[in-house]
This record gives C-alpha cells, structure tokens and sequence, in this order.
C-alpha cells in the first residue's frame, strides 16, 4: 500500500470511518465523501481505490474547480482534432484513461449544470461522447467525488441537478473536522514530522509540553492540511530547534494573518471584507485612543497621576514646554494595498513558489495567479 494512502487516527470516529470505507472499497458504488477543506477527501478517495479490485490500475484525481469551466468538458471527456480552436489533434480525456480504474472529482459542486447532463450519463450507463464527436464511447471507471459544499442548498438554487446529486450520493462519508478529532492532532503532526525528516533529513527536537497543549487547543480551521503546512514551515525555518508554545504562537498567528487577508473562494467574501474592515476601524481607534492620552498628557493642570516621568531640575530655571498640537492619525492602509503586501511577503518567503505561497497563505492557486494578475505583480 502507498504511504499516502494511510488513514491516520485512532479516534473512534475515524475507526469508523475506515471500516466504512473498506466495505465501499469492495464494490463499485459511486460514492461521495464530504467535508471541509483540507479534510482529506483525496487520501480517503486513494484509500478506497487502493483496497478494491482496481488497486493496480489508474487512479486519476480531477480537481474540477481548478479547471475553467469552458473546458473541463474536454478534460473529461477528450476531444476530436478540429473541435474548437487550439484543438489540432485528437485527445483523450479523463474517464477514458481512467478505464478499469477510478476517477476521483474533487469539487464536483463547481461543475457547471452542462457539464452536469453529460456526467451523469457517465454514472448511469459508463458511456459518452468526445468533444466533436458523434460516436459513443465506453468506460469501465469508478466514481469517487467530493465536495466541501451543501450540495442540497445549490439543488434548491437551482445550481446543481437534483436527479446527479441523488445518484452521487449512493454511499456518503464524511469526514469530521481536524478539530473533532481529539489526540489525532498529535498522531498526524508525529506523522507529517516523520514523513519529511525522511525526505529532507531536516533534525528536530519535538514539542515541548505547553506546544503540544497548544496543538490539542488551536481549532485548525485549515484541518489536516494547515496542520501538515505547519509542520513543514516549523522544521525548514526553525532548523531542528524544540518548539515552544512562543514558537508555535509566532507561527499559527502569521499564518492567520494571510488568512484574513487573501481570501478563500470558499468562504463568504462579505464576512471576509468585514473582518478585514473591523481590524482596520480597530486600529484607527487605538491610534485616535493614543492622540487622546498625549493631549492629556501635555494639558497644563493635569492630575499628579499624569505627572511626567522626568522632573525639571528646580535649580535650573526652565522654560514651560511648548506644546505641539498632534497632526492627524495617519490612515489605515487600505484593503487592496494590505493584500497586495499580503502577498507579496509570502511569494517573497516562499522564494517565488507560487505553490508553496498559496500553501502558506491558506488559499488555492487560482485564486493566487487571479490575486497576481489583478495587481500586476
């Protein structure tokens, strides 16, 4: 079996979950594994495909919000030369290189309704027809799909098909949240820790009691995949050095700072702009709260509590201090300038890597590249 195909956790919630998963494992019922992101969808996908009768053939991940929509239909599907423009040969897609194996669509709630009608003839019956082509095509090809999304909310909007999200939905798991997993969090992290030490031979001292405490704590709101970022990030930039609840502070509270500002397509953009918002009319209270205090300070007749720090020398005589009227409060930066710095310190960090810079600002890549192209960097 593939290392990446282990299912971490000794919690009796995922006990059950991988007892459910090798019986689904034994057929070929479509299944769709539920969760939020960075649950671990893809791993549970592999997971099954691994311990069915398909494990020696090709398992094939799609991620369907990652392709743009006008040619996920190719993708899937193939093409015939001529098709549409840049199509100057044959190709094929997905499900028929995924034949006698498995195709796992992540993000399936993003597929457009069109795109819809032809999948679900792909689930029903296995056939289907190449961009620009009239004859049928045949695949023998297991479904796993994945969502992060209510898909019975985007039924009732009208957004997805009632009938595919039915027959999707044979077999539902899902996966619970990093947060509800108890002492998982520290089996994972032993994992991650151990998995890279092997790759990049990087020394490392542990976790100190109160970090360990901190782990257990913190509601990992990025689940499995913030904690295997987090851990990457520890040992490359804290080079072998025992993590304390100070480090590991330092570290969880510079990535939420991303976080807040480079959003997430997932996420309600109109709580984002407001958290971003609050912080801002936060810091322009605290900086108009620090005017008021100087100007009581200086005021002649202030209370002996706001008494200066440092006394006049009586022998000396010495002219009262001429006092300065504060100019305004500078202004917060605004959004845009603050994600656009956002951005720029984590590509800077990452030493250009686009991939390992949307990792670290907890987002996808295209939303990074649309991020990039909109600020001109």
């Amino acid at each position: 079996m593939k290392p990446d195909t282990v299912i971490i956790g000794a919690s009796d919630v995922m006990e059950r979950l991988r007892q459910f998963a090798l019986q689904v494992a034994e057929t070929d019922i479509t299944v769709l594994i539920t969760g939020e992101t960075g649950s671990g969808k893809e791993v549970l996908a592999r997971f099954i495909h691994n311990h069915s009768r398909r494990a020696g053939k090709s398992f094939i991940p799609v991620n369907c919000g990652a392709i743009p929509t006008g040619i996920l239909e190719s993708e899937l599907f193939g093409h015939e030369k001529g098709a549409f423009t840049g199509a100057v040969q044959a190709r094929k897609g997905y499900f028929e290189t995924a034949d006698r194996g498995s195709i796992f669509l992540d993000e399936i709630g993003e597929m457009s309704l069109e795109t819809q009608v032809k999948f679900l003839r792909v689930i029903e019956n296995g056939e289907f027809q190449r961009v620009g082509a009239s004859s049928t095509i045949y695949s023998d090809t297991r479904i796993i799909a994945a969502t992060n999304k209510n898909l019975m909310q985007a039924v009732a909007e009208h957004n997805f098909r009632e009938d595919l999200y039915y027959r999707l939905r044979s077999v539902e798991l899902q996966i619970p949240p990093l947060r509800e997993r108890g002492r998982d969090i520290l089996l994972l992290t032993e994992h991650f820790v151990h998995e890279f030490q092997q790759k990049h031979t990087i020394p490392f001292e542990g976790f100190t009691p109160d970090a360990t405490e901190m782990l257990l704590r913190y509601p990992w709101p990025g689940n499995v995949r913030e904690l295997r970022n987090l851990v990457e990030s520890l040992l490359v930039l804290e080079k072998g050095r025992e993590i304390t609840s100070g480090i590991l502070d330092k570290h969880l509270i510079q990535r939420n700072r991303f976080k807040s500002l480079v959003h997430d397509p997932v996420r309600s953009e109109k709580n984002e702009l407001q958290l971003l918002y609050s912080s801002l009319i936060q810091l322009r209270q605290e900086v108009s709260d620090i005017r008021h205090m100087v100007q009581q300070l200086m005021e002649p007749g202030r209370p002996p509590h706001t008494a200066p720090l440092l006394l006049p020398d009586p022998s000396e005589h010495t002219e009262p201090p001429s006092i300065t009227e504060p100019g305004p409060a500078p202004a917060p930066p605004s959004l845009d300038e603050a994600e656009k710095k956002t951005i720029i310190e984590a590509i800077n960090r990452c030493g250009g890597n686009k991939k390992k810079a949307a990792a670290a600002l907890g987002t996808t890549e295209r939303t990074l590249y649309r991020k990039i192209k909109r600020y001109g960097l």
